[in-house]
């Protein structure tokens, strides 16, 4: 037994020390730091930052954001999981490293459904598909007429390997059976320069990343990959009204904290992440920007992630879905 289990176990077994007991009714004591996997710029980021910014007048006490990308978002789940489980290191994990890295790397060294504990899913957002003056194509249909022409020597980006991003894309090409290479990036951000400077045609990404974007006309929305059309670009069809009748895919973002986090903190840190989502400007910022706010907390979240694992396993080993 490691040290930082030790210390978790102490913290909520009944015998805990006065000290111990103090320091989690007495949470936050000083500043939070949040990781995430990916660069600035891009959805997960832009959610961590409106979620944080809240959370610090909630909680009395700096949330920070730091982002940690590399790995398929292996690195800053790494980081979190090693971190003291007393609650100022938080993980804003999604789809990609916490429920398809299993599926795509054989050996990665920390299964986030086992050394982390879920505390509360924030958003879910459906993604769209984006072109930009790499390609003509107007429609998504046109995009997969021109992938068929080109015969594999269509690329698109993605912000990373095993992203909500990558699948999102990878399923589309292959319920339409075409075939395109996959260009990964260190998050949504550096993914859609070079899609704005035409080095790339395509790619599958999540609306807060790219509204701007859309809105200075440098790249043009094909579909969004929700089950319905979203407020922000209802003029935008869906993936399965534009072209695959039955497709679906969304992202989602949710906080986690290291394995053995007193459930004092986690319930604390619960209600905090509710309050904040409730708040008007916090969930009409969220809702323009295509994500909808959550009321799922630690124990929904965690049976909603094993869920997502078992979903995805099977895309990843039906579709031969790979890293680059």
């Amino acid at each position: 037994m490691n040290r930082r289990h030790l210390l978790g176990l102490l913290a909520t077994a009944p015998f805990a020390t006065p000290s111990l007991l103090r320091a989690q009714e007495n949470w936050p004591q000083r500043p939070i730091r949040l990781l995430l996997a990916y660069a600035p710029g891009g959805g997960t980021d832009n959610v961590a930052r409106v979620l944080a910014a809240r959370l610090q007048g909630v909680l009395g006490q700096p949330v920070v954001v730091e982002n940690k990308p590399g790995a398929g978002g292996n690195l800053a789940t790494e980081a979190v999981a090693s971190a003291r489980p007393d609650g100022y290191t938080l993980l804003m994990g999604n789809q990609g490293p916490m429920t398809v890295n299993q599926s795509l790397f054989p050996n990665m060294r920390v299964d986030p459904l086992q050394a982390l504990d879920p505390v509360a899913l924030v958003a879910d957002a459906p993604l769209v598909a984006v072109a930009g003056p790499g390609t003509k194509a107007r429609t998504l249909n046109d995009l997969l007429e021109e992938g068929r022409r080109m015969e594999g020597q269509m690329s698109y980006a993605s912000a990373s390997n095993g992203s909500a991003s990558h699948l999102a894309a990878a399923l589309m090409f292959q319920m339409a059976k075409v075939e395109a290479q996959h260009l990964p990036f260190r998050g949504a951000g550096p993914a859609l320069n070079d899609v704005v400077a035409g080095h790339i045609p395509f790619m599958v990404t999540t609306l807060p990343s790219v509204v701007g974007l859309i809105q200075g006309e440098l790249v043009r929305p094909l579909a969004v990959t929700g089950s319905a059309r979203i407020a922000a670009l209802p003029n935008v069809p869906t993936v399965a009204e534009a072209a695959l009748p039955d497709y679906q895919a969304s992202a989602w973002y949710g906080i986690l904290s290291p394995k053995g986090t007193p459930a004092a903190i986690r319930t604390k840190l619960e209600t905090a992440i509710a309050e904040s989502l409730t708040a008007p400007d916090v969930e009409k910022r969220l809702q323009e920007e295509g994500a909808v706010p959550s009321r799922m907390g630690g124990e929904d979240f965690g049976r909603f992630m094993g869920a997502e694992r078992a979903r995805w396993a099977k895309l990843v080993s039906d579709s031969g879905i790979t890293v680059d």
